[in-house]
């Protein structure tokens, strides 16, 4: 409330923002949950897949001006503004594990080698990535001599770590170990190059935007180790730092002491154009922290604790503030790994006020002492500084909760949703019971005389045995605790004392690491984990977001096979915060999030129907069964590791190597005009339509006539449901699209990759696998075009609508467009003419995405939904929409059958009024700018 506050008296204008805002403020006990309050951030943070968008419009805006006769260089970035190009990153090579002769796992738990593989497996086929100059796709050859000559020929306690060849996954030639980054770094300034010109041009044209280039650093882990400003000084102004991000990991900030959040890529826009975010004057809810934590427990089990008692007291909408003595057993990663999660459990922020413990953080990160002194000096005399053992500090909230952290245990989060949370001595028989369950959250209804299908396949020679539960695929990725030290040191410990006592990860499984930052990579060298880590096959593939958003590798053909041929329960195991159904690749029906060590321990097992405390992982050389206390390495030697590893010379060293940036992208050549050269060839960048009706005159709201549903969709209908970010489907509308433009599937790359394109993005809307839509009554990217009967593509369906001049809604259950936050999920159904959404219930980001582009969220009243009204949405419905709109007004829907009753229509404010009047917050931008 004090960081609201002083940026609210600050920026305080009697326009955007006025004298009511702070008194509100003031006021904040009696008004929480009532009073509307704008706030103007510090700075914006954006990210590449939804950066993309964001200044595509920019650019757009720029011509649309320009032809009503306004300077173009007027449409810049008022509020400091970083976009960070670390979502393009794809998995094209990674290096395997070199296996040894069979001794890992019994039968028992399906995954068996019967005769010894010792050569390396291509991470990769023919359908994935570019290949190699000079050979054609799809080559392929057996290993040769040379490619095996490194493989270890038996078991044993002391185990040689040698530089292993990386072979390419199109013709089999040898690739040395350290290529295997720039290898995919490569891929990936070649596949993106478009893009990248177009993000040279933004950083050489619009002013107060900084551009980080490729391969530098995720863009959380660069927010935390070099933007984070924590007090900021400018305009003759010493202030608290804070942010508004494009990302649902913006909240990790908010574990140094810097208010933070996501927000959708339109609503940056607006901040980024001098508008201040709009918000309820939220409640704060104390979090008291007691108790001792458990030392096998991982700052990951601290978070998915914390996120399930979170979620059960109810805190959606809320900020949560953190206090009291269990603080201080937290690590300032364990705290931005904490606040990281808030967007799973609802609340807006987590906020831990800066201490000693932060300040010591920032002594060996971001400050020099100068800025220590001042940052703690100007902390101290507005109290923003906390002392979490003395209860004499601790604030008024509007309501407390306790949580014991001794109750803690090691705990995965799964099958399908990151709020399972099973605890390791439970997940075996949780598994079985979810193969017993009925299809749904927690199950997969296999069948008793089926659960003990094993179904043999061959690779690179050897013949292996997958079950249901089998792994496939093991993921150390970018995203939730690359940040933590502790956590990434654990795993590398663990993998040194397991490849010590000979125990390896089968070489069909993908597994990979992508590390947030070279930070990391260099915490791992130094200490000597990495080579371990590289021989149970976690090689460093690259910087970015990869796995978490669908960006890998297929998985080789004979596992998807034996998967098919046994419609097994195949699983994937990742230490992210996001496994939603469908996302890692379409034949893993079952996703956990683990820690780091757990990722590593579940690979080397093979599978997660394994009571890990009381089965062995596998035997050594000696033939003795090994067990995860064996290897799990203590806290002590994780805190002794970080204390000696992490330190002030490591971030200097990468903060000099951002700031000098890459050979590639200095050397990148784009346009120096003031509006962009937009190229009508391109499939990356494309003028969008958004602005093609621009006026200066707004017209009143229309009443939405004779509409049709273009879907009828269930409940948790998430973003990737209605923006999918990973690759794209041959058979999708985007993908004909991409044909008619000359383009082959391996050149598609992703949807994240190509937001930059409206007419790729509005035919991937709704083109999700896994949408189920009562409409056609099954699963997959179709739906009913209504006045002919037709089951069309969804794209196909709207195109036709639009044709005969017929408006759209869509009706839904609970929490549409949960997950991710992503602009298109509200500009795809925008330019697909969709103009109301009618639910139960919204995620709040996604609802104010439907404002900002003109879309009427609207939502049933209490007690109903489209069951309980009988609707089979098939009907049409006519919304009744006042001339005179006013936030959180009731409408009428009258459908075709005669049927009326009452919606709720979510606009929180005037300002979304406002934006809904204009049709959307762009054009309301640009209409502030005509003369």
């Amino acid at each position: 409330m004090r960081v609201l506050l002083e940026s609210t008296i600050r920026k305080c204008d009697g326009f955007y923002i006025k004298t009511d805002d702070v008194s509100s403020i003031l006021d904040w006990q009696k008004q929480q949950n009532q009073a509307e309050i704008a706030f103007s951030p510090a700075r914006v943070l954006l990210q590449d897949f939804t950066g993309i968008p964001a200044m595509v419009d920019l650019a757009a805006m720029r011509d649309a001006l320009a032809k009503q006769g306004v300077d173009p260089n007027l449409v810049n970035p008022r509020c400091p503004t970083d976009l960070i190009v670390d979502h393009s990153l794809q998995i094209d090579y990674s290096k395997c594990a070199i296996q040894g002769p069979p001794s890992t796992m019994d039968e028992s738990h399906g995954a068996t080698v019967r005769s010894p593989a010792c050569r390396p497996s291509p991470r990769g086929s023919s359908s994935s990535g570019s290949h190699c100059a000079g050979q054609r796709p799809g080559h392929r050859g057996g290993c040769t001599k040379a490619s095996c000559s490194d493989a270890p020929s038996g078991r044993s306690a002391a185990v040689q770590i040698e530089n292993t060849p990386l072979l390419c996954p199109f013709h089999l030639q040898p690739v040395s170990e350290p290529d295997t980054m720039i290898r995919n770094q490569e891929m990936e300034l070649i596949r993106n190059k478009e893009r990248l010109q177009f993000f040279k041009w933004c950083s050489k044209t619009f002013k107060n935007i900084n551009v980080v280039p490729p391969d530098i650093n995720t863009v959380h882990q660069l927010n935390l180790e070099y933007l984070c400003q924590v007090v900021q000084e400018g305009e003759g102004f010493i202030y608290p730092d804070s942010v508004v991000g494009t990302d649902s990991h913006t909240t990790m900030i908010n574990g140094l002491g810097i208010l933070g959040w996501g927000v959708g890529g339109i609503e940056s826009e607006a901040v980024m154009l001098g508008q201040p975010v709009s918000l309820t004057l939220p409640q704060v809810v104390g979090c008291k922290l007691v108790g001792t934590i458990n030392p096998l427990a991982t700052s990951i089990d601290t978070v998915l604790g914390i996120t399930k008692h979170l979620r059960q007291a109810g805190i959606g909408g809320k900020f949560v503030e953190f206090f009291g003595p269990g603080v201080q057993q937290l690590s300032a990663p364990d705290r931005t790994t904490i606040a990281n999660m808030c967007p799973e459990y609802n609340a807006t922020v987590s906020f831990f006020p800066v201490d000693d413990i932060t300040l010591q953080h920032f002594k060996h990160t971001i400050c020099s002492e100068e800025k220590l002194v001042v940052l703690e000096d100007y902390l101290k005399s507005i109290k923003l500084f906390r002392s979490y053992g003395d209860q004499s500090e601790e604030p008024q909230y509007s309501e407390v909760i306790e949580m014991n952290l001794s109750s803690i245990v090691p705990h995965v989060s799964g099958p399908k949703r990151p709020q399972d949370r099973v605890a390791v001595t439970c997940m075996k028989e949780d598994f079985i019971n979810c193969l017993n369950e009925k299809v749904g959250f927690k199950g997969f209804h296999i069948s008793k005389e089926k659960q003990a299908t094993q179904v043999p396949f061959l690779h690179e020679g050897a013949e292996y045995n997958l079950a249901h539960g089998s792994v496939v695929i093991a993921a150390v990725i970018s995203c939730t605790n690359n940040c933590n030290p502790s956590v990434m040191l654990a795993a590398g410990l663990l993998a040194k004392k397991a490849v010590e006592a000979g125990l390896m990860v089968k070489p069909y499984i993908r597994t990979s690491l992508v590390p947030g930052s070279g930070t990391v990579t260099h915490y791992l060298n130094t200490s000597g984990v990495l080579p371990y880590l590289r021989k149970l096959g976690f090689e460093v593939v690259g910087y970015g977001c990869a796995t978490c958003v669908g960006n890998t590798a297929p998985l080789p053909e004979s596992v998807v096979e034996a998967i098919k041929q046994g419609d097994l329960v195949a699983c994937g195991v990742l230490s992210g915060n996001r496994h939603l159904e469908g996302r890692l690749c379409d034949c893993i029906r079952a996703n956990y999030l683990a820690s780091p060590p757990l990722v590593m321990a579940y690979a080397i097992a093979g599978t997660v129907s394994i009571n890990l405390e009381t089965e062995p992982l596998g035997v050594n050389s000696e033939g003795k069964d090994v067990y995860l206390r064996d290897i799990w390495p203590s806290k002590e030697e994780v805190n002794h590791t970080e204390e000696n590893i992490v330190i002030a010379s490591m971030f200097k060293e990468l903060r000099s190597r951002m700031e000098k940036g890459s050979t590639f992208w200095n050397s990148l050549e784009s346009a120096e005009s003031a509006l962009f050269p937009w190229d009508p060839k391109s499939t990356y960048i494309r003028c969008p339509s958004f602005f093609s009706k621009l006026s200066k005159e707004v017209c009143t709201p229309q009443s939405i006539e004779g509409a049709y549903p273009l879907l009828f969709l269930g409940d948790k209908v998430t973003t990737d449901h209605i923006s999918p970010a990973g690759s794209i489907a041959r058979v999708s509308a985007a993908a004909k699209y991409l044909q008619s433009k000359r383009l082959t599937p391996r050149e598609f790359n992703s949807y994240g990759a190509r937001r930059g394109n409206d007419a790729v993005m509005t035919r991937g809307t709704f083109a999700s696998i896994k949408l189920q839509n009562r409409l056609i009554g099954k699963t997959g990217p179709k739906t009913l075009h209504i006045p002919s009967g037709q089951m069309l593509d969804v794209f196909e369906a709207a195109e036709r609508y639009q044709r005969d001049g017929v408006p759209l809604i869509i009706l839904a259950g609970k929490e549409y467009g949960s997950g991710s936050s992503r602009d298109w999920a509200a500009k795809g159904p925008y330019l697909l003419g969709v103009r109301a959404v009618i639910a139960e219930s919204f995620e709040k980001i996604h609802r104010n995405h439907l404002v900002g582009m003109g879309i009427a969220p609207l939502q049933f009243l209490p007690g109903q939904n489209a069951d309980s009204l009988e609707l089979c949405g098939k009907e049409r419905f006519t919304i009744n929409i006042p001339q005179e709109l006013i936030p959180r007004q009731q409408l009428i829907v009258q459908t075709s059958t005669g049927k009326s009753f009452s919606v709720m229509a979510l606009f929180e404010n005037d300002m979304d009024v406002a934006f809904f009047r204009h049709g959307g917050i762009l054009k309301y931008v640009a209409r502030s700018l005509l003369p």
